[in-house]
């Protein structure tokens, strides 16, 4: 597979995480708590991936390989926790330009860990992924938007988690097959969340018998889809690169509130969404030519 190709699936990957705030607000609207909504994304996420290991062919991996891959999957869970403490007491708009911070703390991650200095080209790519989110945000053209310190510790706590899941997805146990890689990384995701929140709708068969789609839904596309996407793509992307194209989540929110929740959507808003994507395709048009000319001077 050409380097697109992986670029290609990290992009999917984020815009699965896009399709999630549109089923937590119908969960929500149905009357589900917050402890409820996050845990059953986790539990129904986390049980659908090792129904699907049942069915793959097995590669077996030592204990210091599983440990560290559940280990991995740990901020993988407190990020869902991080950014639902954010919307307690930040408007969502604002909440979601706290986690985008993401795109930048994973560049960062990469220079610090993998000593690749981001280059200009990608510096311009991150500060357009900035201008584009808080246009899409719409935070400039709202008014009564209260700041809080809470909010915002919680959203840049999110952010942060957000870029060190990805940042694992690249680089811990590259070997291990995707889809067990996944269902490890998924129960630490689980086992995290479950601290922190109780799984009380577990032995509370209405809540349970009610809370089934809505926690598939969420599943699928929280807790299933997402760190297979990023086992397969982080690999040969890299986390700098793969935290730029995950950035296609806002665009698929602003999407799916439009034609699923038919929330009005602004021209600065839609403005901001073509300069993410420009920022992302951009980056991936220029890491691709940057790969093609290497390959050429070490042939």
């Amino acid at each position: 597979m050409k380097l697109w190709h992986y670029a290609l699936i990290v992009f999917l990957g984020g815009c699965c995480y896009g399709i999630l705030s549109t089923f937590v607000k119908l969960a929500y609207t149905a009357g589900f708590t917050v402890s409820a909504v996050a845990g059953g994304q986790y539990f129904f996420g986390a049980v659908l991936t090792w129904l699907v290991v049942l069915f793959t062919k097995k590669k077996k991996l030592t204990r210091i390989q599983t440990a560290k891959l559940i280990l991995s999957g740990v901020p993988f869970g407190l990020t869902g926790i991080f950014y639902y403490q954010a919307l307690q007491t930040l408007n969502a708009s604002l909440a979601i330009v706290f986690l985008f911070q993401f795109v930048w703390i994973g560049a960062l991650l990469e220079w610090l860990f993998h000593k690749k200095r981001p280059t200009k080209r990608k510096l311009t790519s991150i500060v357009l992924l900035l201008i584009g989110s808080i246009l899409a945000a719409n935070v400039l053209f709202q008014e009564h938007m209260a700041l809080s310190w809470l909010g915002s510790f919680w959203g840049m706590l999110a952010a942060l988690t957000f870029s060190t899941f990805v940042f694992l997805s690249s680089s811990v146990e590259k070997a291990a097959p995707p889809i067990l890689k996944s269902a490890l990384l998924s129960t630490g995701g689980v086992l995290t969340v479950f601290i922190v929140f109780p799984p009380s709708f577990l032995f509370d068969l209405d809540v349970f018998m009610g809370l089934i789609p809505y926690g598939l839904a969420l599943g699928i596309f929280g807790v299933v889809l997402p760190p297979l996407l990023f086992s397969i793509g982080m690999p040969h992307v890299g986390s700098g690169l793969g935290t730029i194209l995950t950035a296609s989540e806002l665009p698929v929110v602003l999407t799916m509130s439009s034609f699923v929740l038919a929330e009005p959507i602004s021209l600065p808003q839609w403005i901001g969404v073509i300069v993410i994507l420009g920022g992302i395709v951009s980056s991936n048009i220029r890491s691709e030519n940057s790969n093609k000319k290497s390959t050429l001077w070490l042939s």
